[in-house]
């Protein structure tokens, strides 16, 4: 078995942690806060998926406050975005662009990382997923926004269960490559934005009528 290099997967890994965090800050451009809640929520959109995926992994402190190289995606995303770098006039449709990419690369190296602890393929494609929607949740709930793993317009967890699963395949299969990983994030991000274009969603819970039980309903007795 055969899988991406750690030098190449802490790369992917910060390139992903950039991209959230660049959501986390138009998130916070769009809610009015200043470049220090910008940067928080940033931090917490770029850094949480990782953070719960290295406390189950259990192999010490998490990346994320083990290592300073971390704390730069969320500080030059913030600027980034606070200078209008990144437009914020068009900030939803940069958000959800953002949130993609990070959703993308992180079910790869989330998933990539679990194998390479030891863990098995159905836990390490599980904590794959963990690690791709974690980030977006935090972020979503610290801002009181319905987060978007909830949101009936587009999939979310969908396509990064796919990606990790698909990135476990192909760890098992040794076809895990930099080529190969490239391209499930590519097919993850770009399946995430088709379903918000075109509004494809999983089925939703069956609901009842207003007046089930029969006779229950309004002006009945």
């Amino acid at each position: 078995m055969t899988g991406l290099l750690p030098g190449i997967l802490t790369g992917l890994d910060l390139t992903g942690v950039f991209f959230f965090a660049v959501s986390g800050c138009l998130l916070a451009a769009r809610r009015g806060f200043d470049i220090v809640g910008s940067v928080l929520l940033g931090s917490l959109a770029g850094l949480g998926g990782g953070i719960v995926r290295d406390l189950i992994l259990d192999q010490g402190i998490p990346n994320a406050f083990a290592e300073p190289v971390y704390l730069v995606p969320p500080l030059l995303a913030a600027g980034l975005v606070h200078f209008h770098v990144v437009r914020v006039e068009r900030h939803r449709r940069s958000l959800l662009a953002f949130d993609a990419a990070g959703l993308a690369l992180f079910c790869v190296t989330g998933t990539s990382t679990a194998l390479e602890a030891g863990m098995g393929p159905v836990p390490a494609t599980l904590l794959g997923v963990a690690t791709a929607v974690g980030g977006g949740v935090l972020r979503d709930v610290v801002a009181n926004e319905v987060p978007q793993l909830f949101n009936p317009r587009g999939v979310y967890a969908v396509p990064a269960l796919l990606g990790a699963g698909t990135t476990t395949l192909l760890r098992e299969a040794g076809w895990l490559s930099i080529p190969s990983g490239a391209a499930v994030a590519v097919a993850v991000f770009a399946l995430r934005l088709l379903s918000l274009r075109f509004g494809w969603r999983v089925p939703l819970a069956a609901r009842r009528p207003r007046d089930w039980p029969p006779g229950t309903g309004p002006g009945r007795r």
